[in-house]
C-alpha cells in the first residue's frame, strides 16, 4: 500500500452494489469505474484524499472489496479482514437505504475494530420509491457514530460527508461495540432490532421499474426481453459502428490524415525502406490510423455505450439469474455470465473480476471459456469489419461458432478441473435508470482507459507489421509458413502476419486480413482462427498471475491448437469459396 502508515488509510467498505466505487471517484478524484454488480471492485483501488482544514495532510482512500461478512469464506472477505486487522485511520461504511437490515450486519461487525467510522445511507431515492423512511438521528444513536444520507450518483450529500469525515479525522473517537451487547449478539438479530426501530415502511404502489426488474428474471417475459436487449446492443454496435466507419472515419483517415503524413515525410525523406516503413502500404502512419481509428475505435465506443448502460441499470445480474439453469448445465453458475460479458470489453478485467466466484474451479472454467470464445471489443470490431466486407452469413455463422466454443470449452474444462461449483448466490441490485452525468463520466473514463491501455501494444504490433512488410521479411517468413497457412488453412501466404501480430494484441490477428482480398470462405476461416487464436500477452500474464504458469500455458497452447485444427477442418469443407 505504498509508504503510508495504516493510520493514514481510510477504508471504503460496504456490501456489493451499494455504490462504493462512486464514492471512491468523488472523494479521491481518481478515475475509477463504478459498476452495478458484484465483483467489479475485487481488485483493490486506492487514491489520494485531502480536505481543507487538515493542515495539508494527505490520506489514502482504499476501495475495499464489497462483502457481506467479515467471516472469510471468499477471497474478497479475506482481503477486507486483512485491511481491518492492519488498522486504519477511519472507515466509510456505505449502506443501501433500501436494504438496511442486511447492510447493518456488516456495519455492526465493523465496530469490533474500534476504528472511527462514518455510516453513509446511500440510494435514498430507491428507498423513497419503495416507501421507506429512515430516522437518521435514531440510527446515529443506535450505531453511536455519524450517519450521512446521500444519493452518490447525483452528488447529493457529499459535502456533508466530507465535513463529517473532517471531524472524525481531527478527533480520536472510535465506534466501539456497546457494552450491553456481546460480540456474539452483534449479528442478524441486532440488525433486525435496529432496523425495526429506525425504519418506517409506508404503503406505496409497486414502482414500474421494480415490477420490470422482477419480471426480467422470469422465463416470460425475461427471455424475450433478453433477446431484445442483446439484439439491440448488437445492432447498435454493428450497424452504428459501420456507419461511423464508412461515413466519417474512413474518409477522415484516407482523405486527410494519411495524405497529410505522406506529404510531410515525403518532403524530407527520399523513396526507400525508411519512407515505406513510415507511410508505405503498411506504413506506421497509414495502418495505425486505418486499423486503430477507422477499424476498431467506432465499435469499441458503441460497445461501451451499450455495456455501460446495462451495468448502470442493474440488468446484467438479472440476466445471470435468468440463464442460471443453462449455465449450470455447462459447469458454471449463472453469475459467471457476468464475467463472460465483461470479457467482451477485455479478458483481463473479466478474469480478475472472477475472483468473486466462490470456487477456484469455476474461475478456471469461465476463464478458459473466455479465452476460447469471447473476443474483446477491439477484436470484435475487427471481426465485424472483416465479415461484413464479404457476405451477410459470415457474422451470424461466427456468432454460432462462438457459442459452440464457449459451451464446449467450458464442458471440457469442467471435466478436467477438480473441485465443485457452488449454487448461485449473489445480490440483485436495484433496477435503475442510469444517471446521465455518472453514465457519461463512466463512458469517457472507459474510452480513456482503452486508449491508454491498448494504444501502446497496438502501436508496437503496427511497427512490427510495417518493418516485416516493407523490409521483405514477411515474404521470407511466409515461405516457411506456407504448408500451415496456405495448404492447411487455405489462406494467402501474407496471412502469416496475423499469426505473428496476434501474439501481441488479439485484434491484430484480424486487421492484416482486411488488406488481402480474401474470398468469403477465406474470410470466415481467418475470422475463426483469429477468434480462437492464443490470448494476447496481457491475457497470458493475468492467467499466470491468477492461476500459475502451468494453467496459463495449458489454456494458451490449447487455444492455438484448436484455432489451427478447426481452421484447417473448415478449409476442407466443400462449401463455395
Amino acid at each position: 500500500m505504498g509508504e503510508l502508515k495504516n493510520n493514514e488509510q481510510i477504508l471504503l467498505m460496504g456490501n456489493p452494489n451499494v455504490g462504493k466505487s462512486v464514492f471512491f471517484t468523488q472523494l479521491s478524484g481518481v478515475n475509477a469505474v463504478s459498476s452495478n454488480y458484484a465483483g467489479t471492485t475485487v481488485g483493490i483501488m486506492e487514491g489520494p484524499f485531502k480536505l481543507d482544514g487538515l493542515d495539508g495532510k494527505e490520506y489514502k482512500i482504499i476501495d475495499v472489496p464489497g462483502i457481506y461478512s467479515l467471516t472469510p469464506t471468499s477471497e474478497a472477505e479475506t482481503i477486507a479482514a486483512a485491511f481491518l486487522n492492519g488498522g486504519a485511520r477511519a472507515i466509510i461504511c456505505v449502506l443501501d437505504s433500501s436494504n438496511l437490515e442486511r447492510n447493518l450486519c456488516l456495519a455492526l461487525e465493523l465496530q469490533r475494530f474500534n476504528i472511527p467510522t462514518i455510516y453513509v445511507l446511500n440510494l435514498l431515492d430507491v428507498a423513497e420509491r419503495r416507501g421507506i423512511t429512515i430516522n437518521v438521528g435514531l440510527l446515529e444513536q443506535e450505531l453511536r457514530a455519524p450517519v450521512v444520507s446521500t444519493i452518490a450518483v447525483k452528488n447529493q450529500g457529499m459535502d456533508t460527508l466530507r465535513e463529517k469525515l473532517k471531524y472524525i479525522l481531527k478527533s480520536e473517537e472510535t465506534t466501539a461495540c456497546k457494552a450491553c451487547r456481546s460480540c456474539d449478539n452483534c449479528g442478524q438479530n441486532t440488525a433486525r432490532e435496529i432496523a425495526r426501530r429506525v425504519i418506517k415502511q409506508n404503503k406505496v404502489e409497486e414502482n414500474f421499474l421494480d415490477k420490470l426488474g422482477d419480471s426480467m428474471m422470469k422465463p416470460f417475459p425475461g427471455l424475450p426481453i433478453a433477446v431484445l436487449a442483446i439484439g439491440l446492443i448488437i445492432g447498435v454496435v454493428v450497424g452504428g459502428g459501420e456507419l461511423l466507419r464508412e461515413l466519417l472515419l474512413l474518409p477522415l483517415v484516407n482523405d486527410f490524415i494519411v495524405p497529410f503524413f505522406r506529404n510531410l515525410f515525403s518532403s524530407f525523406l527520399s523513396e526507400g525502406v525508411a519512407l515505406n516503413i513510415l507511410v508505405g502500404e503498411f506504413g506506421i502512419f497509414v495502418i495505425s490510423f486505418e486499423w486503430i481509428v477507422a477499424l476498431i475505435l467506432p465499435y469499441v465506443f458503441l460497445f461501451y455505450v451499450g455495456f455501460s448502460f446495462l451495468e448502470d441499470s442493474g440488468y446484467l445480474p438479472r440476466l445471470s439469474v435468468l440463464f442460471d439453469n443453462i449455465m449450470r448445465k455447462i459447469g458454471v453458475q449463472g453469475g459467471s455470465l457476468l464475467y463472460a460479458v465483461m470479457g467482451l470489453g477485455c479478458a483481463v478485467p473479466a478474469i480478475i473480476g472472477s475472483r468473486a466466484a466462490t470456487t477456484r474451479k469455476e474461475r478456471i472454467v469461465i476463464s478458459t471459456a473466455i479465452c476460447f470464445a469471447v473476443p474483446c471489443i477491439s477484436q470484435t470490431g475487427a471481426l465485424i469489419s472483416l465479415t461484413a466486407a464479404y457476405d451477410w452469413w459470415l457474422l451470424p455463422a461466427l456468432l454460432v461458432l462462438c457459442l459452440f466454443l464457449f459451451v464446449t470449452s467450458a464442458l471440457i474444462a469442467g471435466k478436467l478441473v477438480k473441485g465443485r461449483v457452488e449454487p448461485l448466490l449473489f445480490e440483485i441490485p436495484n433496477l435503475l435508470l442510469p444517471e446521465p452525468k455518472a453514465y457519461g463520466r463512466k463512458l469517457l473514463i472507459r474510452m480513456k482507459h482503452f486508449l491508454i491501455e491498448a494504444e501502446f501494444p497496438m502501436m508496437f504490433a503496427i511497427i512490427i507489421a510495417a518493418v516485416l512488410k516493407e523490409t521483405g521479411a514477411l515474404e521470407t517468413i511466409a515461405v516457411y509458413a506456407e504448408p500451415l497457412v496456405s495448404q492447411w488453412l487455405g489462406l494467402p501466404p501474407e496471412a502469416v502476419m496475423g499469426l505473428i501480430l496476434g501474439i501481441i494484441r488479439r485484434e491484430m490477428a484480424v486487421a492484416p486480413l482486411l488488406e488481402l482480398g480474401l474470398t468469403p470462405k477465406q474470410a470466415f476461416i481467418g475470422a475463426a482462427v483469429s477468434l480462437m487464436y492464443l490470448p494476447c500477452l496481457s491475457v497470458f500474464a493475468i492467467l499466470t498471475k491468477e492461476f500459475k504458469v502451468r494453467i496459463a500455458l495449458t489454456i494458451t497452447l490449447s487455444t492455438v491448437f484448436t484455432a489451427i485444427f478447426f481452421g484447417g477442418v473448415i478449409n476442407q469443407l466443400p462449401f463455395a469459396a
